[in-house]
């Protein structure tokens, strides 16, 4: 059995690929943060062993936490820079945009992340005047 032939992606999916990338930095972000947390909490509460038999010292190696700390720290750092500059790319494509409430739409929908009701309610609109709007905004925005 062979495997799935790649779809060709669409001129408008590329573009919602384009749009999606902030909202992916900032989803890398967090979980990058998430991994920091887990490695202080692992550090002031190391895992217990009760099975009652005598240990050795239960000190390891600063040196190994904090490289692991540091390694982390490096990370969140590109990360950030990486999302910073990919939300002025985006923006910047979104602001060369004509139509104010299709810009609006972009932003909330790429930038800030919320949802077609959400969107709805910050314009006033209903729940589906959003997605007409973000339709014709997909037709009229430009990547570069």
């Amino acid at each position: 059995m062979r495997g799935a032939m790649p779809v060709e992606m669409t001129e408008n999916d590329k573009k919602k690929a384009f749009l999606r990338r902030y909202r992916e930095c900032e989803r890398r972000e967090q979980e990058i943060l998430e991994e920091i947390q887990r490695l202080r909490m692992d550090k002031m509460f190391p895992s217990v062993v009760n099975d009652g038999m005598p240990k050795g010292s239960q000190q390891s190696d600063l040196s190994d936490y904090v490289a692991a700390i540091e390694r982390q720290i490096g990370r969140l750092k590109r990360e950030r820079l990486k999302k910073v500059r990919t939300r002025e790319q985006i923006d910047l494509a979104i602001r060369r945009m004509e139509n104010p409430a299709e810009q609006r739409v972009l932003r909330l929908r790429y930038l800030c992340g919320l949802n077609w009701k959400e969107i709805g309610e910050k314009m006033g609109y209903n729940e589906r005047q959003p997605q007409r709007i973000h339709g014709s905004a997909l037709n009229n925005f430009k990547m570069s």
